[in-house]
């Protein structure tokens, strides 16, 4: 009876030792991802971080930052709809051009309004607890699982594009003559048969941007540079992304393409 008592007991201090590792282990690599994220010669511009690819993060304040969201997107779709240039496109071009370029303009949008957005993180359950609650690490991934935010790592870039933009202080006309360069912006290999109208009409905008930086900057064509790759950037944005940041608590299951 000794025996059995004493090999119990020794069970029992097993498994706790397990659990206890588990725990140190967890925090010993939470601790070593923020020393490397928050660490005193940490700069989130020129390095990159493992923890930032693996965060989840949603809007601080969804209900107000969802409404002024989609008061921008409101904007955009106005002014296309108001462009007469467009409707010389063929309808089926029309609708290729908004559903691979809408994303791109819809930030652009954010930039001329202005709009910035506050985050906080999503936590998902540690080891730990899907251990004890036998819980399946992949458990998240099955379809129709709730959803865990939106990729840091791309918010970031959103937000990092904004900068780039207020930094430049761009004026109306300018965010005018960009829309036009975006909106006509079509991807040649899954669009092979896209109306060359668009390709004319993108090039019209460009040459109306740069003769208007030449103009106001003593022709200055750097600035122009700067813009065209910046817009370049726009393009890499994950439409998926923006959707589910801004427009998930209003569409549900519904997308916007």
């Amino acid at each position: 009876l000794l025996c059995i008592k004493r090999a119990q007991s020794l069970a029992v201090g097993h498994a706790e030792s397990i659990l206890y590792q588990i725990r140190k282990e967890e925090h010993q690599n939470e601790a070593k991802r923020h020393q490397q994220c928050h660490g005193p010669h940490h700069s989130t511009a020129r390095s990159h971080c493992a923890c930032v690819d693996e965060s989840r993060v949603v809007l601080k304040t969804p209900g107000a930052t969802c409404s002024t969201a989609s008061g921008v997107l409101l904007k955009t779709l106005t002014f296309v709809r108001s462009l007469p240039s467009f409707y010389h496109v063929p309808w089926e071009d029309r609708f290729v051009l908004i559903q691979q370029n809408w994303a791109p303009l819809f930030v652009l949008g954010l930039a001329q309004e202005r709009m910035d957005f506050d985050l906080r993180e999503v936590l998902g359950p540690s080891l730990l607890k899907k251990i004890l609650l036998n819980q399946s690490s992949t458990a998240s991934n099955e379809p129709g699982s709730a959803s865990l935010g939106t990729s840091l790592a791309e918010v970031q870039k959103i937000k990092n594009l904004l900068w780039k933009f207020w930094d430049l202080d761009i004026s109306a006309r300018e965010y005018a003559y960009l829309r036009g360069i975006i909106l006509f912006h079509s991807v040649k290999t899954s669009c092979p048969k896209m109306s060359p109208l668009c390709t004319k009409l993108q090039q019209e905008a460009q040459q109306a941007l740069m003769e208007l930086i030449s103009m106001m900057f003593n022709r200055n064509l750097s600035r122009f540079a700067w813009i065209l790759q910046l817009i370049t950037s726009l393009h890499d944005i994950d439409a998926d992304a923006i959707e589910e940041l801004f427009f998930r608590s209003i569409l549900g299951e519904a997308t916007l393409n």
